[in-house]
């Protein structure tokens, strides 16, 4: 596992966001590679199935398209993205030897009942994985807008001071922020 080396200038991050519409069969998934000193140095794109269980393999695939041994970790806006297709931020990290943060902008009590309700008939599988994604850490920015993140791969302070460097102002880091205006655009285009 790489560690985040947050001392050092211009690291640089795979930042991942989706989009999609409620008639969709796919959510556009974007990434941009920037760096901590907040220079855009590539893209990536994928999709995943609404309602699916692909978004993890996913992500995975368009980590490894990107082929870039210089990127030292990943940010995810949302964990549960496409309408309940569930990232797993442990596995991602695992898998890749990288810090990865998910990281979402509002709090909640939980989708349990949101998710019986959408697949009432396999329910079970997705509350199972869902659970298994463990809870949320509130951080706060020092634009003094809270976050909740899931961390694998670095401490909760490592997470925080890499957020913050990455936020200009608001909540939405930079890299997370473009590569949600990307995804908006393609989706709009009909990617």
């Amino acid at each position: 596992m790489r560690h985040l080396h947050l001392e050092k200038q211009g690291l640089h991050g795979l930042a991942i966001s989706e989009s999609f519409s409620q008639d969709s069969k796919k959510s556009v998934l974007t990434g941009i590679v920037m760096s901590t000193d907040l220079v855009i140095d590539g893209f990536v794109l994928g999709h995943s199935t609404i309602g699916g269980d692909d978004a993890t393999d996913s992500i995975l695939s368009m980590y490894e398209k990107l082929d870039r041994p210089d990127v030292s970790f990943l940010l995810i806006s949302g964990i549960v993205i496409s309408l309940y297709n569930i990232v797993n931020v442990k596995r991602i990290s695992e898998k890749i030897g990288l810090p990865v943060i998910g990281v979402t902008y509002k709090d909640s009590d939980g989708i349990e009942e949101a998710i019986k309700h959408h697949f009432p008939e396999s329910y079970e599988s997705k509350l199972a994985e869902y659970s298994g994604l463990g809870s949320r850490e509130k951080i706060t920015l020092h634009t003094s807008h809270d976050l909740y993140i899931r961390n694998e791969g670095c401490t909760v302070v490592e997470a925080t001071q890499l957020l913050n460097r990455l936020t200009l102002h608001g909540s939405f880091p930079e890299p997370l922020r473009i590569a949600q205006m990307l995804a908006n655009t393609l989706l709009k285009a009909k990617f």
